[in-house]
């Protein structure tokens, strides 16, 4: 599933060609995705609208109209958002297509159908957007993910630390395959119950969690099956990993061989000696 950096990745590759651009027509695939398509809602409020912002909230991208309504899209685990010259032929998997007024295509194609669209109505998406980002936990980039309030989310809670990054409510936008890379980078053992976490343990695993989204982020994300940027292009990160996917062999830090484990039902990977194991749960 796409995460933080590949959604962030999407976001900056379509920053350079979508602002400005006017939706001409919509065309709408027949196929449900985890949601049905708000075919109604595209044509009031998207046609004939102008983009002028692209942002992200967590694993979702927000297109923002001069009308001042806003396309919601989640890329669930197999979507990808590319820009294809309208004269090109729809593929297989094309659910979503915006034909925008320089003879480029927004396509949202999806072969596993588990992403979601939305629209929020001009008079409606101050509301919508306030109650949908409350819902949601703190971004990993913003001043307010901080020791005080890591430490406040988390005193009482037993759960393994692993389960705890990747909450949504607590952490916007961090997945199994970063969980992964941020402990190893605090040095922080998976099954270390979050209560136990120390102020200097949260300031280690704010600092590894920027640090390897940024370096997502640069490396164009992470292709594990079939992610691609808006360009086409897959991400590299992958490359780079520390731990993931990486059960029994060298860790590259101290050659240990990488360990592994299911935590809430996720793979789990770890170096034992670069992330020593103390009270677990």
């Amino acid at each position: 599933m796409p995460e933080l950096p590949e959604v962030e990745v999407t976001r900056l590759g379509l920053l350079q060609s979508l602002p400005g651009r006017r939706v001409k027509k919509i065309v709408c695939g027949g196929k449900r995705l985890r949601t049905p398509l708000p075919r109604a809602l595209l044509a009031l409020h998207i046609l004939a609208g102008r983009i002028v912002a692209i942002d992200r909230r967590a694993k979702y991208l927000l297109f923002r109209m001069d009308n001042g309504s806003v396309l919601l899209i989640h890329l669930g685990m197999t979507g990808k958002l590319g820009l294809i010259p309208s004269a090109e032929p729809c593929a297989v998997h094309d659910h979503l297509r915006l034909q925008l007024d320089n003879n480029m295509d927004l396509r949202y194609n999806d072969s596993r159908r588990f992403g979601s669209i939305m629209v929020w109505p001009p008079t409606e998406a101050r509301q919508m957007e306030n109650a949908f980002s409350a819902r949601l936990g703190v971004e990993p980039f913003s001043r307010r993910f901080n020791t005080r309030y890591l430490r406040e989310r988390g005193r009482s809670k037993k759960q393994a630390v692993k389960n705890f990054l990747m909450d949504a409510r607590m952490i916007a936008g961090i997945g199994n395959i970063y969980a992964n890379e941020i402990l190893f980078g605090a040095g922080i053992h998976p099954l270390s119950p979050v209560n136990t976490i120390s102020d200097g343990e949260w300031k280690r695993i704010i600092h590894s969690t920027r640090r390897v989204l940024t370096r997502a982020i640069r490396a164009g994300g992470s292709t594990i099956s079939d992610f691609l940027g808006s360009s086409g292009n897959p991400g590299y990160f992958q490359l780079h990993f520390m731990v993931y996917d990486r059960a029994g062999k060298q860790c590259r830090r101290c050659s240990t061989p990488i360990g592994k484990c299911i935590v809430g039902g996720r793979a789990t990977y770890f170096c034992p000696t670069c992330q020593p194991a103390g009270q677990t749960i």
